[in-house]
């Protein structure tokens, strides 16, 4: 899932040729422009379909063009997919823009009873969640099988997510990097992230949880890691390269 959340940065024909390599014989590539009051000019996505699996890949972006809205405050929050709760403006107008196409897409290639997987980094994840979260609650008859999200910001209000962990309960995987800066916004008590917590320590090894105290000290030690640019830790920890070269370390 790493490498498909990766994978949704690349060219149509990169794309299409991993699909190929990977079995997957129908691709759908995704892509709308809208014109929210953020930073955000477009949504790109795709959906790749086998015999036994389908995934969908959400397109993320640079940290440093999602910072400076992630860590406004005042961001109005937007109904949440079936009425569950809240989400954040942004992630909702970039999902709405691309959810017609998605759907579109999963719904014809679900012609084999294959599984539902939806993958995505950064902004990705986030929309990635929101997918998941709007394909059950609007259609409890198509529920993701999976859900990985890499250095995914915090998406919606409180009752989204607890409705949202309740429904997804061991399908939700949710991986943050030490000292990533995107998972740290947009800022609570407003935001909130859903639970099933992945963490990446500085040496790079995955637990199932961050301890409170052993998670702060790891988190300073990643600050320090690099004398020379310090402050630069919480950009270097949300590209997505960092992400899968440390979980394809633990697979060893």
């Amino acid at each position: 899932m790493a490498h498909a959340a990766d994978l949704a940065y690349k060219d149509e024909n990169a794309i299409e040729s991993k699909a190929r390599e990977w079995g997957f014989d129908r691709v759908r590539h995704h892509h709308t422009r809208f014109r929210p009051p953020f930073p955000l000019e477009d949504t790109q996505a795709y959906t790749l379909a086998g015999d036994r699996m389908i995934i969908t890949g959400f397109r993320g972006t640079e940290p440093a063009q999602m910072r400076d809205w992630l860590s406004d405050a005042s961001t109005p929050p937007w109904p949440g997919p079936g009425g569950k709760g809240f989400m954040h403006y942004g992630f909702g107008e970039a999902l709405d823009s691309i959810w017609p196409q998605v759907h579109e897409a999963v719904a014809e290639f679900h012609d084999n009873g294959q599984t539902i997987w939806f993958t995505g980094h950064s902004l990705g994840g986030a929309l990635a969640m929101l997918a998941g979260a709007r394909l059950h609650f609007e259609e409890p008859h198509l529920t993701a099988d999976g859900i990985y999200t890499f250095g995914q910001p915090r998406t919606c209000d409180r009752r989204l997510a607890q409705e949202f962990n309740a429904a997804f309960a061991d399908r939700m995987y949710r991986f943050v990097n030490n000292n990533d800066v995107v998972p740290q916004l947009p800022p609570e008590p407003v935001f909130h992230h859903v639970d099933a917590l992945r963490y990446i320590d500085s040496k790079g090894k995955l637990h199932e949880a961050m301890p409170v105290i052993g998670g702060l000290l790891d988190r300073a030690k990643g600050r320090t890691a690099d004398v020379f640019a310090p402050a630069s830790d919480g950009v270097r920890d949300h590209f997505i390269n960092n992400y899968v070269d440390a979980l394809e370390k633990n697979q060893r």
